[in-house]
Order: structure tokens, then sequence, then C-alpha cells
């Protein structure tokens, strides 16, 4: 069985990759260092515990599988943290991934598939973006991704490491069989802090600025469910190994939804109040990131089947009364 390298495999994107991985006759190997991943998410290939930084571990461990492929997710992302501590994401982002990469080069593994983030288009009001639209990122997480992008064509040029760039937006949901879910310390994403405050674990919601140049004054975001997501990177491994050429995809639905209209959803979904409070727009934050690219369904054959909001609160809400991790 073909092994793919999974860094970050014990957060959330990437166990469910993982599990998709192992569903498409792969064998996931998670690296990870445990940071803000889960150990009782890696259920699905082995585990090797390791930081990015640690060219020697990787080294130890691309020696240990010879993985076919990488598929890397490692990565802090956080856009408020990225905006106060930005030496904190050029140091674990891009030097990790510079480290990473040099570890592939050296071992032979030549194929890459990256998540990158719709964050690197940065504001642009009004425009739905495809994979041509000018990069212009306002926060040290943006900046971050938009680098290892071109640290990636340098290293095509150099050393033949062919990749996958996948630019996505904002994911959600859960494995609708309740074998891995989203859960992080501390919650940053939406529709979790929602189903917590739902559920009595938070007192309310807070929705970050009420006066964007949108219908109800509230940020719109794309959403996709984790499980399209990870099909779309499945299919990323296969297009590289078929010996095609490096591609950039952005994965959205084409659909935004604002924080209020999650919330309606969110109130129909669970049958529940959405305690919820007001309070200022935080430093990064983008009025509306909205996919406009059909590419992926093109050239990949990338098809969601699960990116409804209805659909992706339901499995979010039906892991978050069940699902948890321990450390």
């Amino acid at each position: 069985m073909k092994k793919v390298l999974v860094t970050g495999g014990a957060g959330y994107i990437g166990s469910h990759a993982c599990k998709a991985l192992r569903a498409a006759g792969f064998e996931p190997v998670t690296y990870d260092n445990l940071a803000t991943g889960w150990q009782d998410a890696v259920k699905f290939g082995p585990f090797e515990q390791g930081d990015l930084l640690d060219r020697a571990r990787l080294d130890e461990v691309f020696a240990t599988h010879q993985p076919v492929a990488v598929m890397h997710f490692a990565a802090l992302s956080q856009v408020g943290e990225s905006m106060k501590e930005p030496g904190l994401y050029w140091r674990n982002n891009v030097q990790g991934s510079l480290t990473l990469f040099e570890a592939a080069v050296a071992a032979g593994c030549l194929n890459v598939v990256f998540s990158s983030t719709c964050a690197t288009y940065g504001d642009q009001d009004n425009v739905v973006l495809d994979e041509d639209s000018a990069q212009y990122p306002i926060n040290a997480y943006g900046a971050s991704k938009r680098a290892i992008e071109d640290i990636l064509r340098d290293f095509e040029a150099a050393h033949g490491l062919r990749h996958v760039i996948f630019r996505y937006f904002n994911v959600a949901g859960a494995d609708p069989e309740g074998e891995v879910g989203e859960f992080h310390q501390p919650e940053t994403h939406l529709i979790p802090l929602m189903l917590d405050a739902i559920d009595g674990k938070r007192d309310a919601l807070t929705i970050f600025g009420t006066d964007y140049a949108t219908p109800d004054g509230t940020c719109i975001r794309d959403y996709v469910h984790v499980c399209d997501l990870v099909d779309a990177h499945v299919l990323g491994v296969n297009w590289i190994m078929d010996g095609k050429p490096s591609r950039v995809f952005n994965l959205g639905t084409g659909s935004g939804f604002s924080v209020r209209e999650v919330i309606d959803h969110s109130r129909a979904v669970t049958n529940r109040a959405v305690p919820y409070k007001e309070g200022p727009r935080r430093p990064g934050d983008c009025t509306k990131l909205v996919s406009g690219s059909t590419r992926a369904e093109a050239e990949l054959g990338w098809r969601p089947t699960r990116s409804t909001l209805e659909t992706m609160i339901t499995d979010a809400w039906r892991w978050h009364q069940t699902g948890h991790y321990d450390k």
C-alpha cells in the first residue's frame, strides 16, 4: 500500500484527510507535534510525533516510511494571533514548510499537495475570486501561506518538486460517521463556537463586526464541508501521481453566507436559540470571501456533495453532541 505523509494529520482537516486517503487505498502516515492536534484523531494509519522545524526527525520519518507524496496541512492558522505575533507565523509556517520541502527533496519524495487559503487574496470587496485573482494578503497568516506557494514554485524549478495547491474558503462540518470531527483549544471557528453557545458551554457567541458593507452588516464567507474538501485533496494526490502538471485550485461552493445567516440556519437545524452578542471588528478580517472558480470541477472532477449549510451544521451538531478528544 502506497504511503502518504500527512503533516498535521492529528488536526481537524488532516484527520479527515487521513480517513479519505485510507478509503482511497493509501496508507496515511500522520506527522504532528500535537500542539493543536489530538492523538485520539489518529485512527487510520501510523503516527509519528515530530515538529516541522526538526529536520533530523523529518529525515528519519521519510526514511522509515518512504512516502510517495506529502499532504501538507500543518500550520498555525488564527488570523487574530497572526496580526499580534507575525514572527510566530513566519517561523512556524514558512520556515517549517521550507524544512519539510528540503527533507522531501532529499528523500526523493517529489509530490506535494499543499493546504493553502483564500486569505492569500486579501480583502477584495465584491470580487468573486478565482485562481488568477491578485493576491494581497492583509494578515501574516495569509502572507505566510502565499510565501509557501512561492517556495513550492521555486522548488519545482530547482528540484522538480511538483505540487497541487488548494486555496480554500471556510471549512465546516464533520465526518458523518462520527469517527473524527472539529475540536480546537481554544476554539476560534464560527460554527463550533455557535454550537457551544447553543449547548450552554459558553455564555454567548460574539459577532465580530456588524458594520461591514454587506446586506446585514456581518462578514460573508464561502463554506465547504470538510469531507468534500478532503475528497479534493485525494484527487490532488492522484493528479500529481499521474504525472500531471503542478496546479492551483480554489475550493469553495461559490455561495457566500453572512454570520447572521449561519446563526439563522443553526437555529433551524438545532431547534434551539442561539445566544449571541455584538462586538467590534477583529483586525485582519475581510468583508467577503467567495470562490468564483470551476477549475476543480472541470479539471479534477471535484463535485462537493455535502456543502449545504444545513448539512454542514447538522454533521457538526452531531459531532458536537457526541465527539471529543483527550490529550
